[in-house]
């Protein structure tokens, strides 16, 4: 019942992309050559004016639209999209309202008990002024925070960058397709490999996505019967209406995000006592081996990629666009798989008989 229940899930939307763009005629090598520089270009010119945000703003808001637009009108699955964005900025306006007013209570409650149990265990530990620590924690997280909760302070160059992805990607929703003109001259092939490249590269992300978001909401939601199961014990876990919804915004940020939420939790339940942040610790592994389940179920071959490299994709993705080059960086590499796996491989080198005699 399972494996039909996730075999269901691969066949969704979430994983079929929509308006899949036909594949373009044969194109001469140096326009399919242009189609991929011109992709790379971009890409590179994105990182190189800090244009991260508004890049994952228009992918994920097309991403959004193609899910709403169930009804085959635009313009109905425009309206809810307009809705639905409003909803989810409002949420996230007051999460990051919670977040200014939990992180620092939870910095301040987490390192004096770190610290009190290096000390009972006698354990080693890099840090040695805890309390400079805190300090300095709180301190930071009061001042970005605080300053995000401010309505205002969100009117900056990032909030601009997510309205004109917003505007954008609702221009390219709503456009309408004109058929491909038979007489093709040097423009129109261009802009047909062009567009096909980029089709290609949204299509790999609505696939990394997709299922990087259904195996966030269901980490979300085995993290919260974890929080009810411990309340129904009487081992309540404190700030649940913010460590819940971190655990969804984590999720979406491979491997990293898992690390962050699970340290919060962690830390969290140690605040309570040692015995409960060993069962969260427990639960929390056992979670991340059903993600390598349902990696394998609901994934598979589409997206799987060796962890060097995704790790070394994170890296170098964080220190191009920061967060959105994180997001950015498992889909960048399984649009490369996708495109190179067009191709075939070059023939073997032979090696010349040696002459006889």
């Amino acid at each position: 019942m399972i494996s039909k229940l996730l075999h269901a899930l691969t066949q969704s939307r979430l994983f079929t992309p929509v308006d899949a763009a036909p594949p373009p005629q044969a194109a001469a090598p140096s326009v399919t050559r242009f189609s991929y520089l011109f992709i790379a270009a971009a890409l590179a010119l994105a990182a190189w004016l800090h244009l991260g945000t508004m890049l994952v703003t228009v992918l994920f808001s097309l991403f959004a639209l193609h899910l709403l637009n169930y009804t085959r009108r635009r313009w109905l699955a425009a309206i809810r999209f307009i809705i639905v964005f409003a909803i989810a900025f409002a949420g996230f306006y007051l999460f990051i309202q919670q977040a200014a007013r939990q992180m620092p209570r939870i910095v301040n409650e987490v390192i004096p008990t770190i610290a009190h149990h290096a000390q009972r265990f006698n354990l080693d530990l890099p840090v040695v002024d805890f309390e400079g620590t805190k300090e300095i924690l709180i301190k930071t997280l009061r001042e970005n925070l605080g300053g995000l909760a401010n309505f205002f302070k969100l009117a900056t160059r990032q909030f601009i960058m997510l309205a004109f992805g917003i505007v954008i990607a609702l221009g390219i929703f709503l456009q309408r397709h004109t058929p491909t003109s038979p007489d093709a001259n040097l423009y129109t092939t261009h802009q047909d490999a062009i567009r096909h490249r980029f089709s290609a590269f949204f299509r790999s992300f609505e696939t990394v996505m997709g299922a990087q978001l259904l195996i966030s909401a269901i980490n979300t939601l085995l993290t919260a019967c974890f929080f009810l199961a411990c309340h129904l014990l009487g081992f309540a876990l404190p700030y649940p209406e913010f460590l819940i919804p971190l655990t969804f915004l984590c999720g979406i940020l491979p491997i990293v995000g898992n690390l962050i939420s699970n340290c919060f939790i962690v830390g969290t339940a140690l605040t309570v006592s040692l015995e409960l942040a060993v069962a969260a610790l427990v639960f929390l592994v056992l979670i991340h081996k059903l993600e390598y389940f349902l990696n394998s179920q609901i994934i598979g071959s589409r997206i799987r990629q060796p962890m060097w490299l995704t790790l070394i994709g994170l890296i170098v993705g964080e220190y191009l666009m920061g967060i959105p080059g994180v997001i950015l960086a498992p889909v960048v590499l399984h649009y490369i798989k996708v495109e190179a796996s067009r191709f075939p491989a070059p023939p073997a080198a032979t090696k010349p008989a040696d002459a006889s005699g």
